[in-house]
């Protein structure tokens, strides 16, 4: 595949996901338009995310379990330019000029071991076990190429076995198993989740790359990071 240099801005690259929506693959083995599916809200509305309920993963994760079940729900979707309460628990987002809440990407709340696929034909960017509490954990960036032009996917809180037998530039298949949700607390430290997320440019970044923004920084990461649901295509999240 003769991937491009990056050279495209967010608002081209949704013009562009939005010509190939047709094309595109499932990120994962659920039906994100079933009835079982619900949006879930992470911001400061939310009654249930206390400091108190968010430091312990194994509280959080049965508050998880709790909103999914008010909601008559197994899976949760939701989070794009989401401002947020939950990274509150790690001081990895918690800066003294201004706290990083603002979410760019969408996070998909399922059991461990759910498979996450390429939802198009891609090539391994990078990957890295980002191990800090409430950080990706084992991450996974994939570069792809529609109409002659690169942008990257991102799969965040994945397993450690995910990152094993994995190289720069390895070709992937449309379709093709890439990963498993992780279990904590070696995803991270979070409740089971997949933080997927769009970029038209990674900045020189390898393994990594924000998925949390100062609400102040909005205009300029929306600029780099369109909606993911361009790929996933859920009705819950339209």
């Amino acid at each position: 595949m003769n991937l491009s240099p990056d050279n495209i801005p967010a608002a081209d690259l949704t013009l562009l996901l939005k010509k190939h929506m047709s094309e595109m693959g499932p990120v994962t083995s659920l039906d994100l338009n079933a009835a079982n599916v619900t949006r879930l809200d992470f911001s400061a509305a939310n009654p249930l995310l206390t400091l108190e309920n968010l430091q312990n993963t194994q509280t959080f994760t049965e508050v998880v379990n709790r909103m999914l079940r008010e909601k008559a729900a197994e899976v949760g979707v939701g989070g794009y330019l989401e401002h947020r309460v939950i990274y509150r628990r790690s001081g990895l987002f918690n800066e003294l000029s201004e706290a990083r809440s603002l979410h760019l990407g969408i996070d998909i709340w399922a059991p461990a071991g759910t498979t996450v696929f390429s939802p198009l034909p891609a090539v391994v960017h990078s990957f890295q076990d980002n191990a800090n509490f409430g950080d990706y954990g084992p991450t996974i960036i994939l570069q792809h190429q529609l109409d002659g032009i690169s942008f990257y996917t991102l799969y965040g809180h994945l397993n450690r076995a995910s990152l094993q037998n994995l190289e720069t530039g390895k070709v992937i298949a449309k379709s093709e198993k890439i990963a498993e949700f992780g279990p904590y607390p070696e995803n991270g430290d979070w409740p089971p989740h997949l933080h997927f997320q769009v970029m038209a440019d990674l900045q020189g970044l390898s393994g990594d790359y924000a998925g949390v923004c100062k609400p102040s920084e909005k205009e300029i990461f929306a600029a780099i990071c369109p909606n993911p649901n361009l790929i996933l295509q859920s009705r819950h999240l339209t």
